[in-house]
């Protein structure tokens, strides 16, 4: 008889769920041994104690054959077989005058991909009602009735100011409008403050006083620059021209700007002038590329912690804007992480309404001279429009708003945090999708001939590789985990159990209890194989991880034994020590034979 192998450490849900597993306890059926009820302080964790012996016996008796044991638990990782590759779309819908549509139904909607018309596989209508979490009560073992449990956060919102690139007067403006908009939150909001300098830094919080104080702390920081004119004086966008693109007239205009203002305008001087220029150009397209790549970096950090918060996610971007010269790569990057993750990025012009630059900054102190100022103005008009193609391609990358060209920046910023009161959900599945890593553009229509703006993301990148079903499993719990969504391709009905250890920590027990008839079993031989993989994972009442832990549960039952618990079903608990607090409770089930999953939410409240 081959002993029954070693338990091994689990894999925990990627790089953030790293705590130590909780004990899992399931109830089974063993024919080999009599039934036993042995006793428990939680009756609820053992469906049927009259049936069940206890899974630590059965698991770890060395002299029990795998062959006997129809249920068994493992800390490891499995191999399951990959879902199909969904693409999701959220989809926006206002009439003429800006209101809200909230009565289309998927018939209303047509899609198409690289203008080819996809199937809409999934559709889903999210209203204010839709969104709230569900509260599971959580009873405490010492009480004699539930508690009820804590309202929690449903939306995200990152707040990222572009400090690297304002202005003084822009970010007054800023500061202030966001400072009025902080009333307009609702309970469910959660709200971080962050800039590109890195210099403020307010993590996801529902404090009033803790926001207004971040935003107090909005300055100018701008990445290096002496503040002084140079000689000759050369933007950041005219640089570009002549370092990058090799703009001949770009240099003959800061040539001519440098004999005007380092040789009293000698023209004999046109070589050594020629050479200061394009030292000039180098020296300013480092530093502006230096900014750039500096926002770029704190903008995806911020995009990355967003992405690993539970429920639905925006950034407000408000930034002036700023020139893509060799960061083409990395804004693609953004736009793809952003979409996968659903985060839709709003922007905010920070310049507001404002004219053409034609006569150059004031506070510089700078005069162009007769021969370049023409040039001078063409280029600071064409670095206006360009310096905003970032926000305009965030928007519209991620299906989110871009606002300019208006002096109501609280307006502006007021709306891009309010949740729209109805979106839509749409999912298809490309076919023969090549993994070229392809842009894939993507247009959402409506059947009828309303006049009707439709808001949406407007593509998606294509894979490079296949990643090999462990990884692609593993990615789509951990999607599942950091979301909010209510997935029910399972019966599974989730119940949160405390009691108080001590004034500084309690005990907490989540309970998943699976309906098995929603299950598909493989037929091997005499026994009904799948394997469960449940992944419980806890948050703060503001969104932060807190522990977790993933099991796998196998099942190889027989006939008999799968009838009875057709009708018992299969009860795991899984216990966590954590302190008083608000929590969210994020339970996680993906069966490996039916390719199906599960997810549960509840809220938990521990008085202190």
């Amino acid at each position: 008889m081959r002993q029954q192998p070693p338990i091994r450490t689990a894999t925990i849900l990627g790089r953030l769920i790293s705590a130590a597993l909780a004990a899992l306890c399931c109830a089974w059926l063993c024919p080999a041994a009599p039934a036993q009820s042995p006793p428990s302080a939680d009756p609820k964790a053992q469906p049927a104690a009259s049936e069940t012996p206890p899974a630590d016996k059965t698991q770890g008796d060395s002299q029990s054959s795998p062959a006997q044991a129809e249920v068994l638990t493992r800390d490891s990782a499995t191999t399951f077989k990959v879902r199909v590759n969904l693409v999701l779309v959220r989809v926006v819908v206002r009439d003429e005058r800006g209101k809200i549509v909230d009565n289309l139904k998927k018939e209303d909607f047509q899609l198409f991909d690289n203008r080819k018309p996809q199937t809409i596989s999934t559709f889903s209508v999210e209203t204010p009602l839709t969104r709230v979490v569900p509260v599971v009560t959580a009873s405490d073992r010492d009480e004699a009735e539930p508690q009820p449990g804590p309202s929690l956060p449903q939306r995200f919102v990152s707040l990222m100011f572009d400090d690297v690139h304002l202005g003084m007067q822009d970010a007054v403006t800023v500061r202030a409008a966001g400072v009025k908009i902080l009333d307009s939150l609702t309970p469910s909001d959660r709200v971080g403050v962050y800039t590109t300098s890195g210099q403020v830094t307010q993590e996801f919080t529902a404090d009033r006083e803790l926001l207004k104080e971040a935003m107090d702390k909005i300055s100018a920081r701008p990445v290096g620059g002496s503040g002084f004119l140079e000689c000759p004086d050369i933007s950041y966008y005219q640089a570009n021209l002549i370092v990058n693109q090799n703009d001949a007239q770009a240099l003959a205009v800061a040539t001519e700007d440098a004999v005007q203002c380092a040789f009293n305008g000698d023209e004999r001087m046109a070589t050594e002038a020629a050479s200061m220029a394009r030292s000039r150009a180098s020296q300013n397209l480092s530093v502006g590329d230096a900014a750039s790549e500096y926002a770029y970096s704190h903008l995806d950090a911020a995009i990355r912690r967003l992405a690993g918060m539970p429920g639905q996610r925006k950034m407000v971007f408000v930034s002036p804007g700023f020139l893509l010269t060799t960061l083409t790569v990395e804004r693609s990057d953004v736009i793809d992480r952003a979409t996968k993750a659903g985060v839709v990025i709003d922007t905010v012009d920070a310049r507001a309404l404002y004219t053409p630059d034609l006569g150059g900054d004031i506070s510089s102190g700078g005069r162009d001279s007769n021969q370049t100022a023409g040039y001078k103005t063409t280029y600071r008009v064409d670095a206006q429009f360009a310096d905003g193609v970032i926000l305009s391609d965030f928007a519209a990358g991620t299906g989110g708003t871009y606002f300019h060209n208006r002096n109501d920046l609280d307006v502006g910023l007021r709306d891009s945090i309010a949740a729209p009161s109805t979106t839509y959900l749409l999912g298809f599945s490309p076919q023969n999708l090549k993994l070229n890593g392809s842009f894939h553009t993507l247009k959402v229509g409506l059947s009828g001939k309303q006049k009707y703006v439709v808001q949406a993301r407007r593509g998606y990148y294509a894979p490079r590789t296949v990643k090999n079903p462990e990884e692609a499993a593993k990615e789509e719990i951990q999607e599942a985990v950091f979301s909010q969504e209510e997935i029910r391709d399972l019966a599974v009905d989730l119940q949160t159990q405390f009691f108080r250890k001590d004034a500084a920590e309690a005990h907490l027990s989540v309970l998943a209890h699976v309906d098995l008839k929603t299950l598909k079993f493989r037929k091997v031989e005499d026994r009904n194989s799948d394997n469960l993989t449940l992944a419980t994972v806890i948050f703060d009442e503001n969104g932060n991880f807190v522990t977790g832990g993933e099991k796998i549960l196998e099942m190889n039952l027989r006939d008999t034994t799968l009838q009875r618990l057709d009708r018992s079903g299969i009860t795991v608990k899984s216990s966590f020590d954590v302190k008083p607090g608000n929590y969210l409770v994020r339970l996680v089930v993906r069966d490996k034979e039916g390719e199906q999953m599960a997810a549960r939410n509840g809220a938990v409240a521990i008085p202190f």
